[in-house]
């Protein structure tokens, strides 16, 4: 399992040293734990399972530290390269899977108590086990705030943007908003 996660990366605009440093761990740490140990496990006879933690703000993106989300935008690109590449090398002996958490109590939150929406990290790997054991590659956990079903609305939602040609990021864009909250509630 490759669990690597800080922010404080920042904007685009902004922190080049952030960037580097958030990049270094939560993309290049997943990186070099994949190609640390996962050619050993090809080359063995033995079943294996490789689980690389991305975030749900690598899939849609909300405005903010933007450094994370491209550094665990990458996790998903690599862990579905990594998937397909193991599927071809190993025939389904060693897989790979993306975990996905959504809100989350843990030392990144900065919080001394577990917030009512978060789930506990004992949750999260509950809900990973189950859905490794079950065969899903995408390990999207709800939490006590986001059903699996506002994630799928929200994931359509951001994909939107590039088929229908909106603004990048819409959700959060002014003209937007109202056409983004009526697809929430299947208006």
């Amino acid at each position: 399992m490759n669990n690597a996660g800080i922010g404080g990366g920042g904007d685009a605009l902004s922190n080049p040293d952030g960037w580097a440093r958030v990049l270094d761990v939560n993309l290049f740490g997943v990186l070099h734990g994949v190609q640390a140990f996962v050619p050993a496990m090809v080359a063995s006879d033995r079943l294996g399972i490789v689980v690389n933690t991305g975030s749900k703000q690598g899939i849609t993106q909300p405005p903010g530290d933007t450094a994370y989300n491209v550094s665990k935008a990458a996790v998903k690109a690599l862990t579905e390269g990594l998937a397909h590449t193991l599927r071809q090398q190993t025939e389904g002996r060693v897989t790979a899977h993306l975990l996905i958490p959504g809100f989350t109590f843990t030392g990144l939150t900065r919080a001394s108590e577990k917030p009512p929406g978060a789930w506990s990290p004992e949750q999260v790997v509950d809900f990973m086990f189950d859905g490794i054991a079950a065969g899903d590659f995408y390990l999207l956990c709800p939490d006590n705030e986001t059903t699996r079903a506002m994630d799928e609305k929200r994931i359509a939602w951001a994909a939107g943007d590039i088929i229908e040609n909106r603004p990048a990021l819409s959700r959060w864009h002014p003209a937007w908003q109202e056409a983004f909250a009526r697809h929430m509630r299947g208006d």
